[in-house]
């Protein structure tokens, strides 16, 4: 164990170490349910931003305008995110994982619950919209915060050659999440009428995603405050660093394993967000039938997190993300006219666009991490994490609705095809630099 680590965590405090090992079964098992929480929480936020915000909070302008305020946001939480991680990795350094990851749930669960009792523009006026902005950036702060470290630790305890199965475990609960929320808003579209729904319909969604919040909690705490967890987060060096002193070490990693996740997280809300937006905004299709359509594709996606595991460890992450860049991009060439090709069209480009999400998005956390070294794991994989969300799908929604509502369908597809294109560069200049290290070592 390094001195370093030693002396920057402090969670023995538990007692007298057992001999049980902490197994990838039970890390795996802690991933999911705190990636599947989280995203629960994500997905009925934005969820409520394209079908129900507009009317609620921003009910002073035309729809298209109100959508693309709810969207700005929407996006606040994803700025937030990367002060979040810093200023809770502070506080692990200096009180520990267990109140770290204590204080982030709970402040994620305040600001959900805040907004489910939140009044619409209606009661407060332009209050309501500050206070729905404070609550999202909040929210961002504290989803930044919730980084525990559990998938670092379960890609470093994976048997050798399985890799890429066990790291997409954690990925599933972005469908799953997604499953949940939108079942529950299409329950709640087809069975109220509008004016209850945005009058009160919408809140339900958010209770429950609180009431998960607090489950999840006590289920990753039951594991993270463990001594085992603790003496494997110590043997690996899993402990926070100064971001100064990441960015020093292994800056240019961070960038380049933010940029590689680029091609599935453009993709991710231009397949959940954008098209329900585009949908209530432009096309006669129902709302609740679209979203059958899109949990349906979530299954398709939770297939493909479940294949890429497999394809992954048979051909590497890194060619894995090449391989997917590649498809986007393909599909990115479809996309505009399926979009603008009727109700066939769109679901088809909703089916196909969340198997091409499962697929890419099964390896897209984390693939590069192995960069950072022992010592800056923990902190490089949070940061490049957050900044690839920046980057790469916070102003996804908002970019998308306003340029196609003002130049067409095409722009949908030059995102997309962005996206893959920064991913393909960041594994190209990964390459290189990994074989110019080999080259010196050679030397």
């Amino acid at each position: 164990m390094s001195a370093n680590s030693s002396s920057t965590t402090t969670t023995h405090d538990h007692g007298t170490h057992s001999s049980h090992e902490v197994a990838p079964g039970e890390i795996a098992v802690g991933v999911v349910v705190g990636r599947t929480s989280e995203y629960f929480d994500f997905f009925v936020y934005g969820i409520a931003s394209a079908l129900v915000f507009p009317s609620v909070f921003f009910p002073f302008a035309p729809k298209l305008e109100a959508t693309l305020y709810s969207f700005a946001v929407f996006a606040l939480a994803f700025i937030a995110r990367p002060f979040g991680t810093m200023l809770f990795l502070w506080i692990q350094r200096r009180w520990g994982r267990g109140t770290k990851l204590t204080a982030a749930l709970f402040l994620l669960g305040t600001c959900t619950a805040g907004i489910a009792f939140l009044p619409g523009y209606v009661t407060l006026g332009m209050t309501s919209v500050v206070l729905l902005s404070v609550l999202r950036f909040l929210q961002g702060i504290a989803l930044g915060g919730s980084w525990d470290g559990l998938p670092s630790l379960l890609a470093l305890n994976a048997p050798k050659g399985h890799r890429g199965w066990y790291a997409m475990l954690g990925q599933l609960g972005a469908p799953t999440g997604f499953i949940v929320a939108a079942g529950l808003f299409a329950y709640l579209y087809a069975s109220l009428p509008l004016a209850d729904l945005l009058d009160w319909g919408w809140r339900y969604p958010f209770f429950a995603a609180f009431a998960i919040n607090v489950v999840a909690l006590f289920a990753r705490l039951r594991l993270v405050v463990t001594d085992e967890y603790a003496r494997e987060m110590d043997e690996h060096e899993l402990a926070p660093v100064r971001v100064t002193e990441l960015m020093k070490a292994r800056g240019r990693y961070v960038v380049i394993g933010a940029f590689t996740a680029l091609a599935s997280y453009a993709l991710f809300h231009l397949v959940t967000i954008f098209p329900l937006s585009w949908i209530l905004l432009f096309s006669k299709q129902s709302v609740p039938q679209f979203l059958i359509v899109q949990i349906i594709g979530a299954f398709l996606a939770a297939g493909g997190i479940v294949a890429s595991g497999f394809i992954a460890d048979r051909l590497s992450r890194p060619r894995t993300l090449g391989a997917l860049a590649v498809a986007i991009a393909a599909f990115s060439g479809f996309a505009p006219t399926l979009l603008g090709a009727g109700t066939v069209g769109q679901d088809v480009y909703i089916l196909a666009g969340f198997l091409l999400l499962g697929l890419s998005y099964g390896q897209a956390a984390g693939a590069l991490n192995a960069n950072f070294g022992d010592r800056y794991r923990y902190t490089g994989a949070a940061l490049s994490n957050d900044i690839a969300w920046l980057i790469g799908a916070a102003f996804a929604p908002l970019v998308a609705l306003g340029l196609c509502a003002k130049f067409g369908l095409a722009y949908v597809g030059v995102y997309l095809l962005s996206g893959a294109l920064a991913t393909l560069a960041a594994l190209g200049v990964n390459r290189w630099l990994r074989l110019k290290r080999e080259t010196v070592r050679a030397k």
